[in-house]
């Protein structure tokens, strides 16, 4: 009964809009539109399409204007309003976004039945979402907004993680299984934060709405004689403007110890404090452990002496410690160059002392929030440009951006 109730409901609602579409076009009759060629078409008649809004199916009688000088056509309130080259209208687009960005399209398509009755098959589902998230990412490159700097610190942190891809996608690319070949490529992301809030222990954690997630499939491999930096680089510098990095009292870049990620820091952030994530390097710390005492007590007592040599920086005494066992632990001789490469983003004793995080919590749980748990689900195997396109959507939304780039869209038409 409710259902029914709905849907009459919204039937109702549907035909309003018509008549008042209908009513708006009154004014087009014999008028003369300019042509995106710059000649001029003139009104020729009324053509019928049905539309798949919110409300439900809508078909609309739109106003035609066939170019003479390049034999294009065009209807005028299509591209105002604006649905031009689309079946969809832009409330229907919205919530297939906000739906798809979070879930399957399979489920999405679900819920859009569940929650709106509105029967959106997942392959048009899919379409959509891929087609808006394209768009948001083409406006990311060019739209930057930078907020004002609320905070004395801001922290950028980068990460990465494997995204399943279609064969055609990893062809004659290098990968970790038996056989070599890859199943994956790597989605990086940017995150944009600042920590001025406290635990109740006095630690620093995230301020509520100031995180910014963007993240893509893309290289951030560039050399010194290469004429552009990586694509990786660029979203990087973007997010760093969006996020007014340079105009901060203390500029702030954390990862998880990977060479890309320092190298990078070092060309787009000149001057930030580099801090490698404490619960990665005592992640180190506990494979070596593991390596020397299996997974008895023994390990257990080890590993956190280590780490707390380490977080209260003792530093020469945990290299010495670690170089015992170089000749006979492969785990540890490795763990030694790593602390090593490492040391100066390993100051924990004085960072913290000073407010700075020394977590990357926010940048993982961003990488995992964005790129796995949408993304790497069971079954799922993308297209660079399907996956970018799904990122950039997610990223938008988790940002809190959803609402401009609708507003800014909606100023455009």
């Amino acid at each position: 009964m409710e259902a029914a109730a709905r849907a009459a409901a919204l039937t109702l609602m549907a035909g309003v809009v018509e008549r008042r579409f209908h009513a708006s076009q009154a004014d087009l009759a014999g008028t003369v539109q300019p042509c995106a060629c710059g000649q001029s078409a003139r009104f020729k008649g009324r053509f019928p399409k049905t539309f798949r809004t919110a409300l439900g199916p809508i078909t609309l009688q739109r106003a035609y204007s066939p170019c003479k000088a390049c034999e294009a056509g065009f209807y005028p309130r299509d591209r105002a309003l604006p649905w031009e080259g689309s079946s969809l209208s832009p409330g229907l687009t919205r919530l297939i976004g906000t739906t798809a960005a979070q879930v399957s399209f399979a489920a999405s398509s679900g819920l859009l039945d569940e929650v709106a009755g509105l029967q959106v098959p997942p392959k048009q589902v899919e379409r959509s979402a891929k087609a808006l998230g394209a768009a948001i990412a083409a406006e990311e490159r060019t739209v930057i907004e930078p907020e004002p700097v609320r905070a004395p610190t801001v922290y950028l942190g980068m990460d990465g993680s494997g995204v399943p891809m279609r064969a055609a996608e990893t062809a004659g690319r290098p990968g970790k299984p038996a056989d070599g070949s890859a199943k994956s490529r790597e989605g990086k992301g940017v995150t944009g934060w600042t920590a001025e809030t406290r635990t109740p222990e006095g630690r620093p954690q995230r301020d509520a709405g100031s995180v910014r997630y963007s993240a893509a499939i893309e290289s951030a491999a560039t050399r010194d004689t290469d004429p552009e930096v990586a694509p990786f680089y660029l979203r990087v510098r973007r997010m760093a403007a969006r996020c007014g990095f340079a105009e901060a009292e203390r500029r702030v870049v954390l990862g998880d110890g990977a060479p890309w990620i320092w190298k990078l820091a070092a060309s787009e952030c000149p001057g930030a404090i580099q801090i490698v994530d404490l619960w990665h390097a005592k992640e180190k710390l506990w494979e070596v452990s593991h390596a020397l005492y299996g997974a008895g007590e023994s390990a257990k007592r080890w590993a956190h002496a280590r780490c707390d040599d380490l977080e209260q920086g003792r530093f020469d005494d945990l290299l010495e410690v670690l170089q015992t066992h170089e000749a006979t632990c492969e785990t540890a001789r490795l763990c030694v160059g790593y602390l090593e490469t490492n040391r100066a983003r390993m100051r924990y004793a004085e960072f913290r002392p000073q407010g700075l995080c020394v977590g990357s919590g926010v940048v993982e749980a961003g990488c995992k929030t964005v790129i796995g748990e949408r993304c790497k689900r069971s079954g799922m195997r993308w297209t660079v440009d399907g996956a970018n396109a799904i990122l950039a959507l997610r990223s938008c939304l988790l940002s809190g951006g959803f609402e401009d780039y609708w507003a800014r869209r909606a100023e455009a038409a």
